[in-house]
């Protein structure tokens, strides 16, 4: 069988004429005459040696071979715009796109951003705050930060932190709240948002870690992390907090943590990007910057009993 692919003039015409149903519009966008869009249809169908459209009085149609073509075409031209774009931000680190979640978006880095500004003004920084896993390629993104456990092959992943939960309520609520056992006079808290770990990271665990019962099947519950933390904020009730997350509301008195166990989770934040990028300046710059800014969260572990929630299972 003769593998040779037709030219990619005459395949960058079938894919526009194919996605808009049209000689005319597909040659308006590709900006020749309709004439000639159609001389390079009829190439591809030469080289086919079947067609690929169906001529009608005002329209096209196309035929079955057309439309076995049409995905695939259309899929490499996707991934050869992509590539190109890729390959040629490899050369631009004036702007740096990051993903990150909304919680640790809202929490840690938004709040912080000044910084990085001050520090790197010659880098203009684009966020996109979401939950989906990052395509590097698809999304056009430089750098993401995800909480998990796995990282996928081919990629370069620098753990932040280790993540650990402990009580946190605001210091008013506190003052009633001597021990372990005093967090029944209110509302428990739950976040919800590390569900799909299929961790035990939860209140009761930090009750088996703290050796305290109680009533953790009630309570307020929230699907993110965040909006968990803000019902803490506003005196709800106790929330078992992540210290990431919940390091601003700490330093600035919004919450306390008063008891000394902690539980650590498997997973961890991580900076995430294609390996071999996080040696681009760009990269490297918003990476040492989030190391050095997330050092603060390690000071909230001193005296502290620090239990693995693997370590906990009923």
């Amino acid at each position: 069988m003769n593998e040779r692919l037709p030219p990619l003039t005459a395949l960058r015409a079938f894919e526009a004429a194919a996605r808009h149903m049209s000689f005319a519009k597909a040659a308006e966008e590709l900006n020749v005459t309709p004439a000639a869009l159609s001389y390079q249809i009829k190439a591809l169908e030469a080289d086919l040696g079947m067609p690929v459209f169906r001529r009608l009085n005002r329209a096209v149609e196309l035929t079955e071979a057309g439309r076995a073509l049409a995905p695939g075409i259309s899929d490499a031209f996707a991934s050869l715009s992509a590539a190109w774009r890729n390959t040629k931000r490899l050369n631009n680190n004036d702007v740096l796109t990051v993903t990150a979640g909304p919680a640790f978006t809202s929490k840690w880095l938004a709040p912080r951003l000044y910084k990085f500004a001050q520090e790197h003004p010659e880098i203009e920084l684009r966020f996109h705050a979401g939950l989906r896993v990052a395509d590097f390629d698809r999304d056009e993104v430089d750098v993401a930060i995800r909480f998990g456990i796995d990282v996928a092959e081919g990629l370069f992943a620098a753990p932040l932190h280790q993540e650990w939960m402990t009580p946190m309520m605001t210091p008013e609520l506190a003052q009633t709240i001597q021990t372990p056992e005093d967090i029944a006079k209110t509302m428990l808290i739950h976040d919800d948002s590390v569900a799909f770990l299929k961790m035990d990271w939860d209140w009761p665990s930090w009750c088996r870690a703290a050796g305290v019962t109680l009533d953790t099947e009630h309570g307020l519950r929230f699907s993110q992390a965040d909006h968990a933390l803000d019902a803490a904020i506003s005196g709800a009730g106790v929330v078992l907090g992540r210290i990431t997350l919940a390091t601003r509301a700490l330093e600035s008195g919004r919450l306390v943590a008063p008891f000394d166990v902690g539980i650590i989770a498997d997973a961890q934040f991580r900076l995430v990007c294609p390996a071999g990028h996080e040696k681009r300046p760009n990269i490297k710059a918003f990476h040492d910057w989030v190391m050095n800014e997330i050092a603060s969260s390690r000071r909230f572990e001193d005296g502290r009993r620090l239990v693995y929630a693997k370590d906990l299972s009923a």
